[in-house]
C-alpha cells in the first residue's frame, strides 16, 4: 500500500456494505418510480403516455450526462488522493467540480427549454413539448447534487447519496402524481397532464439538494474536530493545484466514463426517437405509438429493476478498485473485481428469470391491462446482459481503462443503431429490442476479454456451463408457473389471478435457485468465504447437503 494517513473519512464502507446501501436506495427509488407510473397509466392515454415517456427519457439521459461523467471521475480522483493522505487536494478538486456543476446546470436548462419543440417534432411526438420544458428547471441543481454525491462516494461513504436519492424520489413521485391527477380532474388536455407529471422532477431536485447540504455540513463539522492528516511523502498521482490542471484531469477521466455511463439511456432514447418514424410506414402510426407507450411506460420501467444491484456495484466498485490499483495491490484488485462480477451475475439471474417469464402476470397486475407483455418480457430478459455490461465497465474504469470501456461502449451503441435502422421497418418494436440485446452482449464480451487478460479474473471459471444450465432451468420453472397458475385461479376474477401467479411463480424461481447453484456446482464450498455473510448463510445448508451426497457417492466411484 502507498504510505501515509488515508485522511479523515466520514465513514469508510467496504465494497459489500457500500453496494448494499446503494442497492437499497436504488431499489427504493425504482419502486417509487414504478409506483408513479402505475397510476399514471390510468390518467394518461396513448398520446399522454408517449409525451411523458419521451420527456422522461430525455430527462434521464441528460441527468446521466450531467451526473455520471465528472462525478464518477471525481469519486475516483478523491479516492486516490485520500489513499495517499492528501485531504486538502481532494477538497480542492471537489470545489472545482462544484463550480463546473453549476455552470453545466445553467447551460443544460436553457438548452433543453430551447430545443424542446424541435426534438418533439423529430420524434414525431409533438405533444411532448410542454412535458420536456417542464423538466428543464430540474437540471439546474442535479449536476451540483451529483458532484456532492461523487465526493462522498470517493470517501467511500455511500449513505449520503443513498439518502438523497430516496428523498429525491419521494418528492418527485408525490408532486408528479398530485400535479397529474389535479390537472386531469380539472379536465386539462393530455399534453398538460403529461407536463404536470414531468414537473415532479423539479421537486425531486430540491429535496435531494437539501439532503446533500445537510451531509456536507456534517462533514465540515467532523473535519473541524480532527487534526490535519499527514500526506504521504512521495508517490501517488500528480499533485493538482491549479483549476486548469484539475479540469484537465477531471475531463480526461470523465469524458470516457460519461460515454460509457450513458449507454442504456442512450439506447432507450434511440428507441423513443426512431420507433414511430421507422415503424409507421409498415405498421401504421397508431400501432407504432401504442408500442412506444408500452415500451416507455411499462417495459423500460420494469426492465430497470433487475440491474439495480449492478448500478450500485458500478458506483461503489470504482473507488474500491481504483484504490487497489493505485496502491499496486494486484491480489486485492483481483479479489474485488471477481467479487463484484459474481455478485452481479448471481443476484441478477433469479430476478431476470422470474420477471421475464412472469411478465404477463406482472404487467396485468400493475397496469390497466396486459398489453405489450411480450415487449416487457423481452426487455427484462435482455437486462441480464445489461448487468454484466455495467459491472464490467465499472471495473475497467477503476483499473484506469476508461478509454477501453468507452471504445467498447461506443462500438456497441453504433451496432445497436445500425441494427435498429435495419430491423425496425421489418419487425417493428421487436427489431429495436433485438438490437438492444445484441449491443449488451457485444459490449460484455469485449469487456470480459480485457478484464481476464489484465487481472486473470474468471468469475465463473470452468462453471459457465452450470450457470447456463441453472438459467435455463429457472426459466423453465417460471414458465411452468406462468402457464399453470392462471388456469388454477382464473375463477377469482379481477387482479387476483395476476397477483397469485406472480407471487407463486417468483417464489418457485427463488426457492429453486440456491439448490440449483449448489447442485450444478456453480458455487462450491471454497466460495462461501468470499460472499456477503447473508448470501453465505443462505447457501450453507445446501452446501452441506451437497457435501454429504458427495461423501456417499465417493465409495461407489
Amino acid at each position: 500500500m502507498g504510505g501515509g494517513d488515508k485522511g479523515p473519512m466520514l465513514r469508510k464502507d467496504s465494497l459489500i456494505k457500500g453496494t448494499l446501501v446503494l442497492a437499497a436506495a436504488a431499489l427504493t427509488a425504482r419502486a417509487l418510480g414504478l409506483f408513479q407510473r402505475v397510476p399514471l397509466d390510468y390518467v394518461l392515454d396513448r398520446v399522454g403516455g408517449s409525451a411523458f415517456g419521451l420527456a422522461n427519457n430525455i430527462y434521464l439521459l441528460l441527468l446521466v450526462v450531467a451526473t455520471a461523467g465528472v462525478p464518477s471521475a471525481l469519486s475516483k480522483m478523491v479516492s486516490e488522493r485520500l489513499e495517499w493522505g492528501r485531504e486538502e487536494e481532494a477538497a480542492r478538486i471537489y470545489r472545482a467540480a462544484l463550480a463546473f456543476g453549476l455552470g453545466a446546470g445553467l447551460f443544460m436548462t436553457a438548452g433543453l427549454y430551447i430545443v424542446a419543440p424541435w426534438y418533439a417534432r423529430l420524434a414525431d411526438v409533438p405533444e411532448a413539448t410542454e412535458a420536456i420544458r417542464a423538466i428543464a428547471p430540474s437540471l439546474l441543481l442535479f449536476p451540483v447534487i451529483a458532484m456532492m454525491r461523487g465526493y462522498f462516494q470517493g470517501r467511500q461513504n455511500m449513505t449520503a447519496g443513498a439518502v438523497s436519492q430516496i428523498a429525491e424520489q419521494v418528492a418527485r413521485v408525490a408532486v408528479a402524481l398530485a400535479a397529474a391527477f389535479a390537472l386531469y380532474g380539472m379536465g386539462a388536455g393530455q399534453e398538460r397532464v403529461a407536463a404536470g407529471a414531468a414537473f415532479g422532477t423539479v421537486a425531486g431536485s430540491l429535496a435531494a439538494f437539501a439532503v446533500m447540504l445537510g451531509w456536507s455540513r456534517r462533514l465540515r463539522r467532523q473535519a473541524n474536530r480532527r487534526p490535519p492528516a499527514a500526506a504521504s511523502a512521495a508517490g501517488g498521482p500528480p499533485v493538482l493545484t491549479r483549476k486548469r490542471d484539475i479540469y484537465r484531469a477531471l475531463f480526461g477521466v470523465s469524458i470516457p466514463i460519461l460515454l460509457t455511463a450513458v449507454t442504456v439511456q442512450a439506447l432507450y432514447l434511440i428507441d423513443a426517437t426512431t420507433l414511430i418514424p421507422l415503424a409507421k410506414g409498415s405498421y401504421g402510426r397508431e400501432t407504432a405509438q401504442e408500442w412506444l407507450d408500452v415500451l416507455q411506460i411499462r417495459a423500460q420501467s420494469l426492465a430497470g429493476i433487475p440491474p439495480i444491484l449492478a448500478i450500485a456495484l458500478s458506483q461503489s466498485v470504482i473507488p474500491v478498485v481504483a484504490a487497489a490499483y493505485a496502491s499496486g495491490d494486484a491480489e486485492r484488485l483481483r479479489s474485488q473485481a471477481s467479487l463484484a462480477l459474481r455478485i452481479a451475475l448471481f443476484t441478477g439471474l433469479p430476478v431476470v428469470a422470474a420477471m421475464a417469464t412472469l411478465a404477463h402476470s406482472i404487467n396485468g397486475l400493475l397496469f390497466e391491462d396486459t398489453a405489450g407483455s411480450v415487449i416487457v418480457g423481452w426487455l427484462v430478459a435482455g437486462s441480464l446482459f445489461q448487468i454484466t455490461m455495467m459491472t464490467s465497465n465499472a471495473i475497467l474504469q477503476g483499473m484506469d481503462r476508461v478509454r477501453t470501456a468507452m471504445r467498447h461502449t461506443l462500438s456497441g451503441v453504433g451496432l445497436k443503431l445500425v441494427l435498429s435502422l435495419a430491423l425496425t421497418p421489418f419487425f417493428g418494436v421487436f427489431g429495436l429490442l433485438a438490437a438492444t440485446t445484441v449491443c449488451f452482449v457485444f459490449v460484455t464480451a469485449l469487456n470480459f476479454a480485457v478484464i481476464r487478460r489484465e487481472t486473470q479474473v474468471r468469475p465463473l471459471g470452468g462453471r459457465a456451463g452450470g450457470f447456463v444450465a441453472a438459467a435455463l432451468l429457472l426459466a423453465a420453472v417460471g414458465a411452468a408457473a406462468a402457464w399453470a397458475m392462471p388456469q388454477a385461479v382464473a375463477g377469482l376474477g379481477g387482479k387476483w389471478p395476476y397477483l397469485i401467479t406472480a407471487l407463486a411463480g417468483s417464489s418457485a424461481v427463488f426457492l429453486a435457485y440456491p439448490p440449483l447453484l449448489v447442485g450444478l456446482r456453480v458455487i462450491r464450498p471454497g466460495d462461501l468465504a468470499s460472499f456477503p455473510r447473508p448470501l453465505g448463510m443462505l447457501l450453507a445448508p445446501f452446501m452441506r447437503l451437497a457435501g454429504e451426497r458427495d461423501k456417499r457417492q465417493a465409495p461407489q466411484r
